[in-house]
């Protein structure tokens, strides 16, 4: 396994949404790694310098929201600034469910950029995340939801998934859909130990190769095994979960006790703003607790002219109250659908964030939907974050860096539709203090 080169660099990583961006930082941590998430395609300077700083950098993107035709632009100057820091490993995260298709957010082409970009014949993929109730057995793909493990293509939210519907659990098949290079996968009976597993996958000519995982002892043995075929003047480029971040986390070694400084203190607790472009039951769910705990629950008219303006003046007086607010996209119907709607739903999301932290109404923003909190991040024009807090599993509260003072410092929790136990609202908005 060669060492991080002289920089110390250990990682570096491409997050198709920032929910997914964050979950890595949060694996790393755990491995007591201090890393660096920049929101967007950095400065090559600002880039290398923060490289040479810490263990892993990463750039949060909107891949997994985009069109086929509009991924080469996203992803590409992204994956070579990444290849030019010569990490042992370059990630490309994806969700933990496999959100793609042959139109939006695809993999396949991802596949195909990256094996020009790093010159790689095969692409290890594991979308498996066990400690997140996501698992990979035969090839075929399971999620949890409620409490029951289902395969992929009849689990309740994936299944009906409003943008990237799952039809096919069978991940190879799957990304093949998505491209015309062949796919292939190995599974969990072949893991006789990292070594042997790092030489199957030498010898694989697919394109990409989709591994198995069950359980925590297969998540480290593929990272291992991801690891073991990386060179000291090429990264090796792997696409998977969080559980991916996490083996490599194990198998690249730890560098400190696990968080130490990465976690900083909290901002006084205060009334929080929540919003919401997510479509999840599980997000409906959350939403629903909060009301019947106190929280103003505003829907966003689609459907009027100027949909901020209808509800700016309420979520500020509710807040300026000492009342938390959630405001929801509601069941108006919007003009437009598919990324058109996302870009307007973040745009919405986004000025009425700015507006309550301009006003200093709150200091602490939920923002649900893994396409819509990337962009509403972006648009929000902040430079960096680092993880504040990691209250439960795989719930992170970030820290934004930006130069403008009224952004700077927020507190922020980046949520994907299926994240969180149903009062996580709650538990946000007491998270720092001893009681309601």
């Amino acid at each position: 396994m060669p060492e991080p080169g002289s920089s110390g660099l250990r990682l570096a990583f491409y997050g198709d949404d920032f929910t997914g961006s964050v979950d890595v930082l949060l694996q790393l941590t755990r491995a007591g790694w201090r890393s660096r998430l920049f929101l967007g395609l950095p400065d090559p300077d600002e880039l290398a310098a923060a490289a040479a700083e810490v263990d892993a950098v990463g750039i949060a993107g909107i891949a997994r929201s985009l069109p086929t035709d509009r991924i080469d632009a996203e992803v590409r100057p992204a994956l070579t600034a990444l290849a030019e820091l010569v990490p042992p490993i370059v990630q490309y995260k994806a969700c933990s469910t496999a959100d793609s298709s042959p139109t939006v957010g695809s993999l396949g082409r991802v596949i195909e950029i990256a094996r020009e970009v790093f010159g790689q014949r095969s692409v290890p993929v594991l979308f498996a995340q066990p400690d997140f109730g996501r698992y990979t057995a035969f090839g075929h793909h399971f999620a949890a939801e409620g409490g029951t493990v289902y395969r992929l293509d009849r689990q309740p939210t994936m299944s009906n998934h409003p943008v990237t519907p799952m039809r096919e659990s069978e991940l190879a098949r799957h990304l093949a859909l998505q491209t015309d290079l062949p796919i292939g996968s190995l599974h969990h009976l072949d893991y006789v130990n990292a070594e042997a597993l790092a030489a199957l996958l030498a010898e694989r000519t697919d394109a990409a190769v989709v591994l198995d995982a069950l359980h925590d002892e297969h998540v480290a043995l593929v990272g291992a095994a991801v690891a073991a075929g990386a060179s000291a003047n090429r990264p090796r480029f792997a696409i998977g979960s969080g559980g991916l971040s996490k083996g490599l986390g194990r198998a690249l070694g730890r560098t400190g006790d696990g968080g130490g400084d990465s976690i900083r203190p909290l901002n006084p607790t205060g009334p929080v703003l929540a919003v919401s472009g997510s479509r999840s039951p599980q997000t409906s769910r959350q939403i629903e607790d909060a009301s019947r705990n106190g929280w103003s629950s505003l829907p966003l008219p689609l459907d009027v002219p100027d949909p901020v303006g209808a509800v700016r003046d309420r979520v500020l007086a509710e807040l300026g109250a000492g009342r938390s607010v959630v405001v929801a996209t509601g069941d108006s119907e919007a003009s437009a659908e598919g990324d058109e709607l996302v870009a307007i739903l973040a745009a919405h999301l986004a000025a009425l964030i700015e507006a309550a932290l301009r006003a200093d109404a709150t200091s602490r923003v939920i923002v649900c939907g893994g396409d819509t909190s990337s962009r509403v991040v972006r648009l929000l024009g902040a430079d960096s974050l680092t993880i504040a807090a990691n209250p439960m599993g795989n719930v992170v509260v970030c820290a934004l860096a930006s130069t403008e003072s009224w952004l700077d410092g927020t507190e922020i929790l980046l949520k994907g539709g299926q994240v969180g136990p149903v009062d996580l609202f709650e538990q946000i908005r007491l998270l720092g203090s001893d009681g309601p």
